[in-house]
């Protein structure tokens, strides 16, 4: 009997680019409708913005780099990151801050080191960070969520409150007496980040991502809150505040989980994880900035590598490096 031999892989598993990032994309769709509820139609126009910005970076940039277009232009990918900026950024957001944005993450945090699958940088959260260091006030401007009476058409965040009001020694009731606090945490961010809730278990279910780091992120982030809550819950917050703050959700699910930017072993993925956690939970606590979900994600991106190195089985029958 005569067999045919290939070359490997023998088995194809299915997951292809394009398909991964549609899947992504329906799972922020519950995200996006709940954001255009609480805050109003101001994200369909981020969305648009960011969405042809990303589309017309990305074919100038390989079009520079002497590549076909159209394959990288249909697999989705740049369509995620322009999706995942538009929903960290305020909806009220100047449309030329959308652009740079935009621009900064296809450009800087992608083509510059290569492209797809080349990045040591979640390309959104680059865009992001500049955005926050360059423009902090344009960039904190949120509306107020639906159903919150107050006089001011844009209002400070949760985390915006509770920086404030440690900052001015109030106590913890004190702080959550204000009316932008919601159940357990900012009364918008709260649904938006049960929203991010259910579209990560649906990642979960498709496989498209793995446990491991949304897991550790949420445990990272809950461990040192509920501590420093038991000691002191008069100038900390616990553990359910910060889980549904800010983009908690969104980042455990959607951010850190980026496949190119991330740890790729399984303890390497839990320490990761547990890494962006707890320096978000640090940066909120201690740092400059309210959230602290885009720094982090950055700082551990560049402890990947060094994970990868320290983490990855080794291959039977070769010695330890």
């Amino acid at each position: 009997m005569r067999f045919e031999v290939s070359g490997a892989p023998h088995v194809i598993a299915g997951f292809t680019v394009p398909r991964v990032m549609t899947q992504v994309l329906l799972a922020l769709a519950p995200v996006a409708v709940a954001h255009v509820v609480l805050y109003g139609p101001g994200l369909l126009l981020q969305l648009a913005v960011c969405t042809v910005t990303a589309l017309t970076c990305e074919a100038l940039a390989l079009q520079v780099r002497g590549r076909d277009p159209k394959p990288f232009l249909r697999d989705g990918s740049v369509l995620v990151t322009a999706g995942l900026l538009a929903l960290s950024v305020p909806p009220s957001l100047p449309w030329w801050l959308a652009v740079l944005g935009t621009a900064a993450a296809v450009l800087l945090g992608k083509h510059a080191y290569g492209g797809l699958g080349s990045n040591p940088f979640n390309p959104a959260m680059v865009g992001y960070a500049v955005l926050l260091v360059s423009f902090p006030l344009e960039m904190s401007r949120w509306p107020l969520p639906a159903g919150v009476e107050w006089d001011a058409v844009t209002g400070a965040t949760a985390l915006d409150q509770l920086r404030t009001g440690l900052g001015q020694r109030l106590t913890m009731q004190e702080i959550f007496a204000q009316p932008v606090f919601g159940v357990v945490g900012d009364s918008g961010a709260q649904w938006i980040n049960a929203a991010a809730l259910l579209g990560g278990l649906y990642l979960l279910g498709r496989r498209i991502v793995r446990w491991h780091i949304p897991a550790a992120v949420l445990a990272g982030m809950a461990v040192p809150a509920v501590f420093m809550h038991t000691l002191d819950p008069g100038a900390h917050a616990g553990a359910a505040f910060h889980l549904f703050s800010g983009a908690t959700m969104l980042g455990a699910f959607f951010i850190a989980t980026d496949p190119v930017s991330a740890a790729t072993s399984d303890r390497g993925r839990l320490i990761y994880g547990a890494g962006i956690g707890a320096l978000t939970w640090v940066i909120r606590t201690w740092g400059g900035y309210p959230d602290g979900i885009a720094f982090a994600v950055l700082l551990m991106n560049l402890a990947a590598p060094l994970l990868d190195r320290y983490t990855v089985p080794r291959i039977h029958g070769h010695p330890k490096r």
